[in-house]
């Protein structure tokens, strides 16, 4: 995200001017390992709003990048992992990945974490011709823009779109819901998109629909507003941040019913913010459990990862951690570090069994995987189903 002054400062303008779906100007040719080592960036959201999203799948990355280098590297040479901290900044990610492809010559990007930073990064990684795996970025715009697929860009989570599908059928066949209401963040594609799918899906009624922002503190006009209504289940698409705030303080107005929520539920800061005696009766869709069934790379991941860090890891650390293994295998089925060919081997990853699950990549760039449900009380997991 740090820019090349003068040159570089106009060029960026001009590219993020074309928004997502393309990229001013030819496209570069991507680049090429060079020596011993095969360089790969990192676009993350390590300091800002979400940088607990960001921190979390650097720890995992980390570990990855460490365990791989350990065992010899990929093709005999070692990774060289560039960090960059985009801030939690849209306009510093977009920057960081014109540093990383133009300046660091990086032959691949993992991250960033969110929605909205790796669509701002996409005119210059589509310009550079270097591909991106992002471990977390859910928005379904992030891989195709109306009709045409993102060349470069790819993903080892799940899409909001399913997310939205599954908890609309979750809400109603699990929790017997038949009215709902949403209190939903429109200042964010990731919940803007959260929201259409459970609206299309749901087949009950949406007894009220309210929106806030980021970084909102205080909800006590909306809870107010529905806290006479009948319904038996709240919605809310958004962020951590924001979500811990409004359960806390609807639970603390004596609002009762199931709260269910998307990945963005998935930090230790959404129980600390809410207080755990409020984190009762809520529901949010996961990458991944310690708790649920899942492959055979899940156990050696929780001891390696709790060996480095003392402490369990998350869902975002397990994204991460999947994010560098799978562009380690799209290296090793090229049998070669660059962009080029990298690119070409990540859309024909089939069976790859992460962490998070056993992935083949679609058409879409969007991996075929399973997902977790996690349900938690006073703001411990107390149940994890795998669904589909």
């Amino acid at each position: 995200m740090k820019k090349k002054f003068t040159f570089l400062f106009a060029s960026l303008f001009l590219l993020s001017a074309c928004g997502a779906g393309g990229a001013a100007g030819p496209k570069d040719n991507g680049n090429q390992a060079e020596g011993d080592t095969i360089k790969i960036g990192m676009n993350m959201e390590l300091s800002g709003a979400v940088a607990a999203y960001g921190n979390a799948e650097k720890e995992g990355i980390d570990l990855a990048v460490e365990e791989i280098n350990e065992a010899g590297g990929i093709l005999g040479k070692k990774i060289e992992l560039i960090e960059k901290d985009n801030k939690s900044d849209n306009n510093e990610a977009a920057s960081i990945a014109a540093n990383l492809t133009t300046n660091d010559k990086v032959v691949a990007v993992v991250g960033p974490a969110t929605s909205g930073a790796v669509k701002a990064s996409v005119p210059n990684m589509t310009k550079a011709a270097v591909p991106v795996i992002t471990p977390s970025a859910t928005d379904d715009t992030i891989t195709v823009q109306g009709d045409a697929v993102q060349e470069f860009i790819f993903r080892v989570c799940f899409q909001d779109s399913f997310q939205g599908v599954l908890l609309a059928k979750y809400a109603q066949d699990t929790l017997q819901a038949e009215k709902a209401v949403i209190i939903g963040d429109n200042s964010s594609d990731y919940a803007i998109g959260l929201t259409k799918a459970f609206k299309e899906t749901f087949k009950g009624e949406i007894v009220k629909e309210e929106n806030f922002v980021a970084n909102d503190k205080d909800f006590q006009a909306i809870l107010t507003k529905i806290k006479n209504e009948k319904f038996d289940v709240i919605y809310i698409p958004g962020y951590y941040t924001e979500a811990g705030l409004i359960i806390k303080q609807a639970r603390e107005m004596g609002i009762e019913q199931p709260i269910i929520g998307a990945d963005g539920f998935g930090d230790e800061k959404l129980v600390e913010t809410a207080g755990a005696a409020n984190v009762s009766n809520v529901f949010y869709t996961g990458h991944f459990s310690t708790e649920a069934p899942g492959t055979d790379k899940v156990e050696p991941f929780v001891e390696a990862f709790s060996k480095k860090y003392s402490k369990q890891p998350s869902a975002f650390n397990a994204l991460g951690y999947d994010s560098v293994y799978m562009l380690k295998q799209a290296i090793e089925d090229a049998d070669s570090a660059d962009s080029a060919k990298i690119t070409e081997a990540l859309g024909k990853i089939k069976g790859f069994v992460g962490v998070t699950g056993e992935m083949t990549m679609d058409k879409n760039h969007n991996p075929e995987k399973s997902a977790v449900v996690l349900g938690l009380t006073e703001g411990k997991e107390t149940s994890a189903e795998t669904v589909k």
